[in-house]
């Protein structure tokens, strides 16, 4: 969905069968409204992953989990949850389907039998370093949107727009 101009307007996106995805649709303030912007251009670059990352058979927030999991060795599921920005109860399935596919291993605190410590198994780490190529190329592609030069003001942007709801 592209937004033509502040007035409403849309303009039509052909998709890549010629086929045109959005009509004439009057967005009205949304069309100028952050919120709506950012939610959109989220929702556009988590498909254009999904896309590279369909080689490898993992989605964008598995990776994310993955990652994070191999860079904070031990990391609980409540550290997780706030590092990725999720409720617990929203990641317990991901992290139980990791543990179900042998990518990470899950294991009782001894100090409280309540909590666990994540860690990337031999396979989670493999599948870690094929998905960083795929988000690597994907990098490359939003770089060359945003461009270079606007690349670091645009990450401190979204960093206090994350900061500023907390």
């Amino acid at each position: 969905m592209s937004v033509k101009n502040g007035k409403g307007g849309s303009r039509v996106r052909r998709g890549k069968n010629g086929v045109s995805s959005v009509e004439s649709i009057n967005f009205g303030p949304l069309a100028t409204w952050v919120g709506f912007n950012l939610r959109m251009a989220q929702e556009s670059a988590f498909q254009a992953f999904s896309r590279q990352s369909q080689e490898i058979g993992e989605s964008p927030g598995r990776f994310a989990t993955l990652t994070l999991i191999a860079r904070n060795p031990g990391i609980s599921q409540t550290e997780l949850s706030q590092a990725a920005g999720r409720d617990k109860s929203s990641l317990t399935p991901v992290i139980e389907d990791l543990v179900q596919r042998g990518l990470v291993e899950r294991k009782r605190l001894n100090h409280d039998r309540r909590a666990y410590c994540l860690n990337v198994t031999r396979d989670g780490k493999k599948t870690v370093t094929t998905m960083m190529r795929c988000a690597r190329r994907h990098e490359r592609n939003l770089d060359k949107i945003i461009g270079l030069r606007n690349r670091d003001r645009f990450i401190e942007i979204l960093k206090k727009l994350a900061a500023g709801f907390n």
